[in-house]
């Protein structure tokens, strides 16, 4: 039943599923592990002189009078006042004229919905109607809010959840009893329905922690096996130090930094020492990790060898590709780059495929078309990944991979980029089969990026400061948590937040970019801002791994309070990239105490490895409602800041495990390497291997 499509659950047909797969969900198994991304708790009624604006709240009390019903333009409008011994409190209803037949004066009631401020008096807005025994029923429990797409609500697949946890074949529990005991950890089965209908917090809570260890233990067990595959593995391919290398480190127009010397020597007697090297090349945005990363696959191709770039997305991969031809031509470097992009034509792809297969090209750059089984190498000695978190150990298992069907099987050497400040403890547990190098310098030509946190009534100012730069011939960045408005999260939203912006920056091109939008879109959108076509872009995250515009110097981010620190950092670095100076707006939609300590800490500094580590400080087992900001390794619900302990308990009792039993071959280890191995294969499957 499990891996049955979701078109088995009655009430979803082609059109629904159609839908589902926008949210990546076709099958029953992925629906179950279609995670909430928030919960709504029903807490107990208020008085209703204690509701304040912007928040969701209960209130217990009688209406005045019937409701009355206005008309404005093509909406009708129901309007009716709850009061208490507290006071008064106005309910608007949109477009539902019929309860007005429902709601009756002198009844007691409890309405549900959101407070807001309009016409200088508080008003709740399409409030949720109950008896008192109705709302008793549901009272300190947690609805589950989904991630949503247009025309799926939360109630459809909240439905289409219940449904297939009834009709669900229930898995066989995996981890051994003792390691559950040990680290009180829920029953398979039960995590996997109370991660969805939790009855409390702390029900939540225990139902998380097993799911988040499971998403720890697998990653990390397949990064061991990785790492025991290539510990101490002989080099087929000795890399000599290159004059062209040292004669173009002379020529540039600038010097390296001290740490980017430092790290490129580190991968220099690595490419030349005999064994495969395995290395990850942590640096802050615009440290300069791509430079070393070409010094590196030049010096490759001027032992007559091969070294492949893999980029997260075509416009990187592009980006790369120019640049690197671009820097050849401008120093008479004699040597073939290559591109490799899914959407490429056939015929442009199979030229690609033969100067490869034949040694033609000498530096291949692409996305994960590389590791397509169409491409050969004929001698792929080193390959690099940029922005390594948005690869997971399947990809990196299997671009080393590619180097293996060459003759004798010889292994590449492997460099990983990653911009991602992760703390040096967590990086070595979740980078454990690397060695790490850290290039804690920035250049000194580079502007620091000015920051400042406002509140929702900045930004009017915002607005003009944005068309002002625009003015000047620059481009911005603003960022919106959510890709369109929800039924259940008041957050801003990218459709929305254009359409605003349109009408705010008349004569000033506004666009937009999410991950909902099919790769030839986001492509081509991405494309048009980095040529300048697009002034202002209105994004989600997606733009955390972009190109490199030197032309933006505004980065606004929307309800900034609900992304990590380490996230809103990426972001900021998106900017600052050319020789104008740069800013970055954080607009703080919160009035929760700890928000404004949080969001300051970006404020003082712009070195991203202190915010996360300052971020990890802060963040607590129980802040599990905001935005992920680790989401891009490949987990669903574990964060590596918030999760941190956890991630160092479950790093621990896996090298305790494999040190007693590398090969998992106890009997009651028997239905966990049947996991692992179904875990590794889904790794392959999403790449279409």
């Amino acid at each position: 039943m499990n891996q049955e499509p979701i078109t088995s659950l009655k009430g979803i047909g082609e059109k629904s599923a159609a839908l589902f797969a926008k949210l990546g969900v076709e099958t029953v198994e992925e629906l179950l592990h279609n995670y909430p991304r928030a919960y709504d708790a029903f807490g107990e009624p208020v008085p209703v002189g204690q509701v304040q604006e912007g928040a969701v709240f209960a209130v217990s009390g009688q209406l005045l009078s019937v409701p009355s019903l206005r008309r404005f333009k093509n909406m009708q409008i129901l309007i009716a006042t709850v009061k208490d011994v507290t006071g008064g409190l106005q309910l608007t209803w949109y477009n539902m004229p019929y309860l007005r037949a429902v709601l009756q004066p002198g009844q007691l009631m409890i309405f549900r919905g959101r407070v807001v401020k309009k016409g200088g008096r508080l008003t709740m807005e399409q409030p949720a109607i109950f008896t008192p025994e109705a709302y008793g029923d549901v009272m300190d429990s947690m609805q589950p809010i989904y991630s949503q797409t247009k025309g799926l609500g939360n109630k459809a697949i909240v439905r289409a959840v219940s449904q297939a946890l009834e009709q669900r074949q229930l898995e066989r529990e995996y981890l051994p009893e003792a390691l559950r005991r040990s680290y009180e950890l829920a029953e398979y089965n039960y995590a996997i329905e109370h991660i969805h209908f939790p009855a409390s917090q702390k029900e939540l809570l225990f139902a998380r922690k097993r799911l988040v260890f499971d998403e720890f233990f697998f990653f990390l067990l397949a990064v061991r096996r990785l790492k025991e595959q290539r510990q101490n593995c002989k080099s087929s391919f000795a890399i000599r130090r290159a004059e062209e290398v040292d004669e173009l480190l002379g020529k540039l127009p600038y010097s390296l930094t001290g740490a980017q010397l430092r790290v490129l020597e580190e991968v220099r007697r690595d490419l030349e020492g005999g064994l495969v090297m395995n290395r990850l090349i942590q640096g802050d945005v615009g440290s300069g990790k791509t430079i070393v990363a070409v010094l590196a696959l030049l010096e490759t191709a001027c032992s007559g060898c091969q070294g492949a770039l893999m980029a997260p997305t075509e416009v990187l991969a592009k980006q790369h590709y120019e640049s690197v031809t671009g820097l050849f031509q401008t120093y008479g470097i004699e040597k073939q780059v290559v591109l490799v992009t899914g959407s490429m034509t056939a015929k442009e792809k199979r030229e690609a495929y033969e100067k490869i297969a034949s040694h033609q090209a000498d530096i291949i750059v692409g996305t994960h078309a590389l590791i397509q089984e169409k491409v050969h190498y004929d001698s792929l000695a080193l390959v690099i990944t940029d922005e390594q978190h948005r690869f997971g150990v399947g990809q990196r298992e299997a671009l080393g991979a590619k180097g293996g069907e060459q003759k004798e099987g010889r292994l590449p050497h492997v460099l990983v980029m990653s911009a991602t400040p992760i703390p040096r403890t967590l990086a070595i547990i979740l980078y454990g089969d690397l060695d790490i190098s850290i290039i804690d310098e920035m250049p000194a030509d580079r502007l620091p990026v000015k920051n400042c946190v406002v509140n929702t009534g900045y930004r009017e100012k915002a607005y003009q400061f944005i068309a002002r730069e625009a003015a000047a011939g620059r481009q911005a960045y603003v960022i919106c948590p959510m890709v369109e408005e929800s039924e259940m999260i008041e957050a801003e939203n990218v459709l929305d937040y254009t359409a605003l912006l349109r009408r705010k920056l008349p004569g000033i091109t506004v666009e937009y970019l999410h991950g909902k939008m099919k790769g030839r879109e986001k492509n081509k959108i991405m494309e048009r801002f980095a040529s300048g076509e697009i002034q202002v872009l209105v994004s989600t995250t997606v733009v955390e791994v972009g190109v490199n515009v030197p032309n933006a110097t505004v980065m606004m981010i929307e309800n900034a309070e609900r992304f990590g620190l380490a996230q809103l950092h990426q972001l900021r670095g998106r900017v600052g990239r050319g020789g104008f100076q740069s800013y970055c707006i954080m607009v703080n939609c919160s009035d929760q105490d700890g928000t404004q300590e949080r969001l300051d800490i970006l404020n003082r500094s712009n070195d991203g490895f202190y915010i996360a580590s300052e971020d990890l400080k802060l963040r607590g087992p129980g802040d599990i409602f905001g935005i992920r900001q680790s989401g891009d390794l490949e987990f669903k619900l574990a964060d590596v800041f918030t999760d941190a302990e956890l991630l160092k308990t479950v790093s621990g009792e896996v090298s305790r495990m494999l040190d007693e039993d590398p090969q998992l071959e106890a009997p009651e280890y028997g239905p966990l390497r049947a996991r692992l191995s179904a875990y590794l294969s889904r790794s392959y499957e999403r790449l279409n291997l």
